[in-house]
């Protein structure tokens, strides 16, 4: 399913398997084609090449630790799904990476320990997948983001990512060649707070100069629906196949 045109009128192309337009589309079809976007990043505008669990079983394995990688993805879900928020107010900088391993070694070590792992975690292991999932070339663009993407730009739109993620999204946006149309990049976790919240999209909103009458979401999720509608945006939902 592709991205939705929204640059020359005011209508989604995001549709669902039946070609019926959800409801927060067809909320968006009625309005003034927006001044600024709002685009989540994973599910959205990239994705993973492989599993998780297929790169966490491969870095553990480079550690003496066997597990298997469809267990992994059996549980990590569930796992990422009870977490709390990743999101640390008022940290900057080396406090702030530092918060975000912490965050994520907690998780890597559920899901490890889920999927049937009984040793120990060698610590350098959750350091390890953290700098792996900073690497692009374990990500991919969806094909139609690109041309998406320039085409927002080239008609004026602002261009925010708001995500659910953490500092490494900055670099990933940029070496997966993104970084050009975008101008504002909101992670959850330097923003202090996670999406359905709304201050992930007040923050970005703030950034582009724009109110929310102004901008639309474009996201994959349930969170995405639920802190646009907080934030008063409309939010065009789309579904990745």
């Amino acid at each position: 399913m592709s991205l939705p045109s929204l640059a020359s009128e005011p209508r989604s192309r995001a549709m669902a398997p039946a070609q019926r337009l959800a409801p927060a589309q067809r909320l968006a079809k009625a309005l003034p084609p927006p001044q600024g976007l709002l685009l989540d990043a994973m599910g959205t505008l990239i994705g993973l090449r492989q599993s998780v669990g297929h790169t966490y079983a491969g870095l553990a394995a480079e550690h003496g630790l066997s597990v298997d990688a469809a267990a992994i993805d059996a549980v990590f879900p569930r796992i990422h799904r009870q977490a709390p928020p990743l999101a640390f107010p008022g940290l900057d900088s080396a406090a702030l990476e530092a918060a975000e391993r912490q965050w994520w070694a907690e998780r890597i070590a559920a899901a490890l320990a889920a999927a049937g792992l009984e040793e120990p975690l060698p610590p350098a292991l959750a350091d390890d997948l953290f700098d792996r999932f900073a690497q692009a070339d374990l990500w991919r663009v969806y094909d139609d983001v690109a041309a998406a993407l320039e085409r927002w730009h080239r008609h004026g739109l602002g261009l925010a990512v708001v995500s659910n993620f953490d500092s490494r999204l900055i670099g990933l946006l940029r070496d997966l060649g993104l970084a050009d149309w975008i101008s504002v990049v909101v992670v959850s976790s330097a923003a202090g707070a996670a999406k359905p919240d709304p201050a992930p999209f007040a923050l970005a909103l703030s950034k582009l100069g724009l109110s929310p009458a102004q901008a639309w979401h474009v996201g994959d999720s349930p969170e995405d629906e639920l802190g646009a509608q907080a934030a008063g945006l409309p939010c065009v939902r789309i579904r990745r196949i």
